[in-house]
């Protein structure tokens, strides 16, 4: 066989694996929306969400407010707000929804099936980009799918010492960087971390001398952009660093690297643009902005970084401390882009930003590639050195078994868990029926301008699956979050004076009431009784009251 023949053996061979893992992983991550659809009890239904509700039901209101215009309002906060908001992504599901006429969590995995098979494509490129070894190739592809931190550890404390307590469980359960556990209940983040592909399209750009390649990379880059405007940080973060070790190794400015990073700027620079622009046309949206820090996530101290990181990360390290990265001459290319984005890594994820921990995202990809070349290309050779006459090939697999094993315990604990509380058929994850019918009569009989006031956990859905704005939705789609979380408590507390319930309901907007058991729950008020309030739709323990104070209500 020629050697052309052999490489083009040697491909199919590799993308067969590829596409291997990707089948299996997308089955394995599909087993518990199963399990959740088909064990739900007959009273209630599972919603198509693993994790993270708030956010999730978040995008379902953007796919419900995208379905049929370009720009929609906030409708997660009762404040009035102009529709100046605009989402690629889930503009994109919601005209696949209304296409096949999906529903939210229909649309939710049309995104997981077609990002992890974008994006684990993306990585299988990549790892063929920087590593010329099929072992090694295979490796780090399946150390950048599987990969997790040290949080069994914590998980083995919470069962163990700490009677019951996970100590700092955003190290276990933070998203980003963890290409497992995005798959399994996160897409959105996959979808985000396809940037990644831009930076082979640099290299292509580079090795040919042709601008049409970074053309390329800046419309990929324009369109993610769309989605999340803080991937123009992690890209022109990496670019900015790799232009930076290209000048530090030749010496000299590196001219056409600057020209195609010129050209990816200038095609994508427009969603940054349009979000500064949104955030200050748009008060509610300068108001969301600044309470992203109200969900007390942020990148992890260095120490914790570990932790959430795992093995991979500290071979990472080990590999790049070995290439002694202050030693630039004779490094090629490609080598110089991956050492440029692991270490731009470390100085995006530390920007004074309160979406810093987004900036992880992707960042898996060369950790895992450093991380093969720490096991097979350091620490292998030390090993042959000390066990003298050994079947090296052999001893790489078993190496290579080794990595991979060792870097999947906290994904097993994270899937297991899933199991455990989807097991449980409860709120968040599961609403009853009567619920989702007292839903639907508001979908059928609210203007989408009326605002809901209800307990929390159904605001996350009044918006996605009603139209309507939510008084209570989001830790920071909510105007004034806090204040209106206090103001929902205190409306439904049965100890609370009628002139107060009165006060919030004009306040707020309000033109309907949610009451169900999660409302019930916050203080047994006896909202039948109420002169305001007139009862017109009731199905089980959950019923519709429509607000009538007598006047015009004050708007805020």
């Amino acid at each position: 066989m020629s050697r052309a023949a052999r490489a083009t053996a040697g491909a199919i061979d590799d993308w067969w694996f590829a596409g291997s893992v990707i089948v299996l992983v997308l089955a394995v991550t599909s087993v518990p929306y199963v399990y959740a659809y088909r064990s739900s009890p007959p009273d209630r239904q599972f919603m198509g969400i693993l994790v993270n509700v708030p956010d999730h039901t978040q995008y379902f209101a953007w796919m419900r407010g995208l379905r049929d215009a370009y720009l929609m309002s906030n409708t997660l906060t009762p404040e009035p707000n102009r529709p100046l908001f605009f989402n690629l992504l889930w503009w994109g599901m919601a005209a696949i929804g209304r296409a096949f006429g999906l529903g939210p969590a229909g649309c939710l995995q049309v995104l997981r099936v077609v990002a992890t098979v974008l994006f684990l494509i993306v990585v299988h490129r990549l790892c063929a980009l920087f590593l010329a070894d099929r072992l090694q190739r295979r490796t780090a592809f399946l150390v950048a799918t599987l990969s997790s931190g040290f949080g069994w550890i914590l998980v083995a404390l919470k069962y163990t010492i700490a009677r019951g307590e996970l100590y700092f469980p955003l190290d276990v359960f933070i998203a980003e960087g963890n290409t497992f556990y995005c798959i399994l209940a996160q897409p959105h983040f996959i979808a985000a971390a396809l940037y990644g592909f831009v930076f082979e399209l640099v290299l292509r750009g580079e090795e040919s001398g042709r601008l049409r390649w970074a053309a390329a990379a800046g419309l990929i880059t324009l369109l993610l952009a769309w989605q999340h405007a803080y991937d123009l940080a992690s890209v022109y973060g990496v670019l900015a660093g790799y232009v930076l070790l290209r000048t530090l190794r030749d010496r000299a400015l590196p001219r056409r690297l600057i020209t195609a990073c010129v050209v990816i700027g200038a095609l994508s620079w427009w969603p940054g643009a349009y979000s500064t622009v949104l955030v200050r046309l748009e008060p509610t949206w300068r108001a969301v902005l600044a309470q992203f820090g109200n969900a007390g996530v942020a990148t992890p101290t260095p120490l914790h970084l570990v932790i959430l990181l795992g093995p991979a990360f500290l071979l990472a390290v080990l590999a790049v401390a070995v290439d002694r990265p202050w030693r630039l001459a004779g490094i090629d290319d490609r080598r110089l882009l991956l050492r440029a984005w692991f270490l731009s890594g470390f100085v995006l994820i530390y920007l004074p930003v309160s979406w810093n921990v987004h900036l992880i995202n992707g960042w898996q990809i060369p950790i895992a590639i450093l991380a093969t070349q720490a096991v097979l290309c350091d620490i292998a050779p030390a090993l042959y050195a000390r066990l003298g006459s050994i079947d090296r090939r052999a001893m790489q697999r078993v190496l290579a078994a080794l990595l991979v094993l060792v870097v999947v315990p906290t994904n097993v604990y994270l899937y297991a868990w899933r199991f455990f509380d989807l097991g449980r058929h409860a709120h968040p994850y599961y609403l009853l029926n009567d619920e989702l019918a007292a839903l639907r009569w508001i979908e059928t009989h609210a203007a989408p301008d009326d605002v809901v006031l209800s307990s929390l956990i159904i605001g996350h859905y009044v918006p996605g699956l009603t139209g309507t704005h939510a008084y209570l939705a989001h830790w920071a789609q909510t105007v004034d979050y806090y204040r209106k979380q206090d103001a929902v408590r205190a409306f439904f507390d049965a100890a609370t004076d009628d002139g107060t319930r009165r006060e919030i309901l004009a306040r707020g907007g309000v033109d309907w009431v949610f009451y169900g058991d999660e409302e019930r729950a916050l203080g047994s008020y006896a909202a039948q009784e109420a002169p305001f309030l007139r009862r017109v739709f009731g199905a089980g323990n959950s019923a519709v009251y429509q607000v009538v104070l007598g006047g015009a209500a004050p708007s805020g």
